[in-house]
Parts: structure tokens; sequence; C-alpha cells
């Protein structure tokens, strides 16, 4: 029998324009008032934590059941719609009141992304929404982008921290990801470090990018690195040894247990704490494992939106497989490789028996990182 895994949190309903070639200026420097930009047609998908890491885990193979909550409208009806098609199970909270999250998503080529984001139900989802029947007997619950859902962030993250607690003690394995944060809103100016103190013991697998973390617990850092980077990609200006392995040591002391550490283009950082293979049933190799894996070139780049995402969606799938922590780094980082090479986060993926024949091909790895 498969092992259910529930996936919840933030979705939204994404328009891509294709952007055509910049001649490696920035898009945002471009755009000038009364100024008019051609660019290419719109590739419109389901969007956030709940689609991108829900689907690629459904299209693995596993059994997965998203849980999000949209608005009775246009775009609630196409989110549901496209998720039938692919035959996943859903849970969604239904708001015949209140408008479905979308995001206009700006992906320049040779850029990151940018995104103009309304937040919709996403504000308004708490923890009262969920019903814990659908999750009991569940063998891994994993929670999406509570950094952009007011009602997991506001009161000092209540809910957030109540969530975890109370499924963690359903004996669920429990995973979290969060999303970057705007330092000048509400979310910004909440202390996310108490937060993380006070949830990241019920959190079994903590899953942020490098930036979105240092944010989080060392806004100070953050600023310098900004700097440093200039107009830059940060995850191309980063020292293992100076920039992650010290922001991971912190991270883990606040209680993290497994702590997967996603550096973009660079690739991402696994740091665990020892005992965890007898605490999660894993096997032992779990234990005390710190391993930096480097991101596979990828065939093509169209779009780095969701690569995060289905990188952690191939890790989770790596853990409740009984993987190697090794193992489960590569094909994680396989994936992320494969998403961006389509303008959604779906279309791209290759299931794992062909992630790992494509590894086992010598697929070439890239330098960015600084040892």
């Amino acid at each position: 029998m498969k092992k259910k895994i529930i996936v919840a949190g933030h979705i939204s309903y994404d328009i891509t324009p294709i952007i055509y070639n910049t001649n490696g200026k920035d898009f945002g420097r471009l755009i000038k008032p009364g100024k008019l930009i051609n660019i290419g047609k719109a590739t419109v998908a389901n969007g956030g934590s709940v689609n991108n890491t829900g689907m690629a885990l459904h299209k693995f193979g596993a059994d997965v059941e998203l849980i999000a909550k949209i608005g009775n409208d246009e775009f609630g009806r196409q989110i549901m719609e496209k998720c039938k098609k692919e035959g996943a199970k859903t849970s969604f909270i239904i708001s015949d009141s209140e408008d479905t999250s979308y995001t206009i998503v700006i992906a320049p080529p040779g850029f990151d992304r940018s995104f103009l984001h309304f937040t919709g139900t996403n504000d308004t989802f708490s923890f009262s929404d969920l019903d814990m029947s659908k999750i009991e007997g569940g063998y891994l619950f994993h929670f999406g982008y509570p950094t952009l859902m007011e009602g997991f962030y506001k009161d000092n993250a209540k809910d957030l921290i109540q969530m975890y607690k109370n499924i963690k003690e359903l004996g669920l394995i429990t995973s979290l990801d969060v999303a970057a944060i705007d330092p000048n809103s509400e979310s910004g100016r909440q202390d996310w470090k108490e937060i993380l103190r006070q949830v990241l013991p019920y959190v079994d697998v903590f899953e942020p990018s490098f930036e979105e973390l240092l944010c989080m617990v060392d806004r100070d850092g953050y600023d310098r690195l900004l700097e440093r980077a200039s107009d830059n990609d940060i995850c191309a200006c980063l020292s293992l040894e100076k920039d992650i392995v010290p922001l991971a040591k912190k991270v883990m002391s606040l209680g993290a247990s497994i702590l997967l550490i996603k550096c973009g283009v660079a690739g991402m950082y696994l740091c665990t704490a020892s005992g965890i293979s007898q605490k999660l049933n894993l096997d032992s190799s779990w234990n005390d494992f710190k391993h930096f894996q480097k991101s596979f070139k990828p065939d093509i780049i169209k779009s780095a939106i969701g690569a995060g995402d289905t990188a952690i969606a191939a890790f989770l799938y790596g853990i409740t497989n009984n993987y190697s922590p090794k193992k489960a780094m590569e094909i994680a980082a396989a994936t992320g490789a494969m998403c961006i090479t389509e303008y959604d986060t779906f279309s791209g993926l290759l299931s794992i028996d062909k992630l790992e024949e494509k590894i086992k091909n010598n697929w070439e790895t890239q330098d960015f990182i600084c040892e």
C-alpha cells in the first residue's frame, strides 16, 4: 500500500506571458510609462505550493491529496478542472464570498522571475478550515508558503504553530516550505526567527531557499548579501563554508531535524540531526548527514518558476520510498532541472525511473558554488 501524502497551503492561478530576448537587459528596466513591449502568448496554469509540489508528487505516482482554499469563481473552477484532468485527488475549501488567488509571472530569459500576486483566498485560509479527518491516517503532511498566507502568519503565526503541533501528535512526518518575504509587508514585520524557534520542533523536514531563510533569521546578513550580489543572482555568489554551512547550523539550533536549503542555480544543501533515522523510521544513513548537491545542467531554460517546489516533491518522494539521503537529493536536483524546461511546473517533469536513468548516464552538473 502506498503511503499517503497530504499537500496543503497556498494555491493560485498563474498567468505567464512569454517574454522575448531582452538583450541582457533586466525586463524591469525596459518598462517605461507609455512604452509598448511586445511579448508572446501566455501560459495559464495552476501555481503555488499545493499545485507545484502536489502535482509533481502525483506525476511521480505517489498517493497524494491536495488541500487549498479557492473561490467559487472562474479562476477557482479552472484550478479544479486542471487538477481533475490530471486525475489528482483534491479536498479544496470553496468560498462563495471571496476570490481565488492569481499571479502574473514575469520570467524574462536570463533573469530570475518576478511576480504580480493577488493573495485572495490564501489570506483567509486558517487552521480551522482544515478537516483533520482527511489528514489523520496519512504518512506525511506538507504545507507550503505560510509566509504568503495571513491566516498563518498573523498573531505571531499562532495557527501555523498549532497546526504543526496537532498534526505531529497524529504521528505524521511533517514538512514545511516557505516563500520569499517582502520585508516591507505585514509578513515581513513578523519575528520569523522566533516563529521558527516555536514551530520547527514540530517540523521534521524544512525546505526553504537560502535567500528566504537568511531573510527570516538574519535580516542584516540578508541586506549585506543583496549588496554583495548587486545585480547578480544571489545563489551564484554563495560560499559553502562562509554562507551556507553557518546558516544551516543556526537553523538546526532552532530545532530543525532535516534541513534542505535550496540554493537555486547552484544546487542544494542537506543537513540532518543525529538520531533522525529512529525518529522517522529511516535508514541510518540519514543520521547527522551533511552534503551539497550540485545542480544538473538543464537541457533548455524557459522559466524557473516552481523548480524549488518540484524539487521538494522529489525529495519527499525519496523519504517516503526509503531512499538514501544522497539519492533523494539527486532526484530532487534533477527534478528542478527538468521543471525549468517548460513555462508551467508540470509538463517538463520526468518520471522517477527516467530521472534515475538520466543521472546514471552521467548527466552533467554545474559548478556555481564557492567552496
